[in-house]
């Protein structure tokens, strides 16, 4: 049986991290993709939180799950996030969560996210 995959947001790697009951489900068995977009906010939150050793694990173990980002992604995200902003200007969508989102969708996989901002997209595996 293959394993099912999902986009891994910062959210939904933190709450990963941090033992969230809702997402014990995602924790095993569950194929990673991410970005290094992400690696990036998740390596600065735990650097600042808990330390360079605690950062260097989490980095480590999760390096080989993200993606490469290619031109196209990048103005496709960036066009996704103008448009989010155009119909909600109050709308918070970061660039790591645009691209994050394409990403997802370029790969045929849901975005697992808590971030409200998400909440009522299609493709998306809404937990909080």
């Amino acid at each position: 049986m293959a394993v099912k995959s999902y986009f891994f947001d910062t959210y939904a790697l933190h709450e990963i991290l941090e033992g969230n009951p809702n997402y014990l489900k995602y924790a095993e068995d569950v194929g990673i993709i991410t970005t290094k977009l992400n690696l990036m906010e998740i390596y600065y939150d735990y650097l600042s939180k808990k330390g360079r050793v605690v950062a260097e694990k989490i980095y480590s173990y999760l390096k080989n799950s993200a993606i490469d980002l290619d031109d196209d992604l990048i103005k496709e995200a960036m066009n996704f996030r103008l448009e989010i902003k155009t119909k909600n200007p109050k709308s918070n969508v970061s660039y790591a969560d645009a691209v994050g989102y394409i990403a997802a969708k370029r790969n045929m996989v849901k975005f697992l996210t808590g971030d409200r901002e998400f909440g009522d997209l299609d493709n998306v595996e809404f937990v909080k």
